[in-house]
């Protein structure tokens, strides 16, 4: 479905390079925004936005400078894709953020960090409508991977209600990602963060919808297109950020895909499979023909 002309912004600054512009470049093509890239400072972001007759701006990935840039944004007028400039300054201030959260009721985890952090994207449109996404874990080593297999569904799923929950308290539009300590049957809220986090893909694969797609509808604000119900994880997936040559050939294969802008030496690889075996199975023969035998053994946990 194209983007009507009558929505809130037309043409889109994105203020990052290589992977991260590649998604949201990609997601604004499927809406048929007109997109430009850009890096720098925040007021010469919006000052390059406004040359280029940009009507809104988008931070690419990660949540550092997205602050700044809603400072910048709000002086100028421009859109931001992004929560408000107070939740920004909330989810950047962590003890905040856990007051707020222990007063939408949820459990908090240790402030020692004990457990395993998992991660729980959630979409919201503002008008009371909120869902989350597949709870996923992306340890220091190896590749994110969900469903997380060593969470019970039950968990799984408590850990979706209490991301909804904390967010739904807050009032929030677009796209932000809860994270989570999990130790046991321990369950507590660490933080919270807005935008892309880089591993959306493994959402394409499992339940296929396009996170930056639905979070440039809501900045527009579109209403929540998609109920619970329908948000099902399939099967399993994983994904590793590897670095690659350009000349590097990938002949792909059921249940792969990698994204490599053309730009950068750092690319994106995505294995799903139906059984976990299988994600692993397809992922391994991947990396053995993107790296070598020697190095994609490095690669696997």
């Amino acid at each position: 479905m194209s983007w009507r002309t009558d929505r809130a912004f037309l043409r889109l600054l994105v203020a990052a390079q290589g992977l991260a512009a590649l998604r949201v470049q990609q997601a604004g093509d499927e809406l048929g925004l007109a997109t430009h890239l850009a890096e720098g400072e925040s007021e010469a972001l919006v000052l390059r936005a406004r040359a280029l007759g940009c009507d809104a701006l988008h931070p690419g990935e990660g949540s550092e400078h997205q602050l700044a840039l809603a400072g910048a944004c709000q002086r100028d007028g421009l859109r931001l894709i992004a929560p408000g400039e107070a939740m920004l300054e909330a989810m950047a201030d962590r003890a905040a953020m856990r007051r707020l959260m222990r007063e939408a009721g949820l459990p908090l985890a240790p402030a020692a960090g004990e457990g395993q952090q998992v991660r729980v994207p959630v979409l919201a449109d503002g008008q009371g409508r909120v869902v989350h996404l597949a709870v996923r874990h992306a340890p220091r080593s190896g590749p994110a991977l969900a469903p997380v297999p060593w969470l019970t569904p039950e968990q799984r799923s408590y850990l979706g209600q209490l991301a909804v929950q904390g967010v739904a308290s807050l009032g929030p539009v677009g796209l932000v990602v809860a994270t989570f300590r999990v130790a046991g049957n321990v369950i507590g809220f660490e933080a919270m963060s807005p935008g892309l986090s880089g591993d959306e893909a493994l959402d394409e694969a499992l339940i296929g919808i396009d996170p930056v797609v639905e979070q440039l509808r809501l900045a527009a604000g579109e209403p929540l297109r998609h109920r619970q119900s329908r948000l099902e994880a399939r099967g399993h997936a994983l994904l590793w950020q590897l670095p690659l040559a350009p000349a590097v050939h990938f002949g792909g294969g059921p249940g792969l895909r990698l994204d490599r802008p053309a730009v950068g030496g750092v690319a994106r690889l995505v294995a799903w499979g139906r059984r976990p075996e299988v994600a692993w199975r397809r992922g391994r023969r991947a990396l053995v023909e993107l790296l070598g035998e020697a190095a994609a053994a490095a690669w696997m946990p």
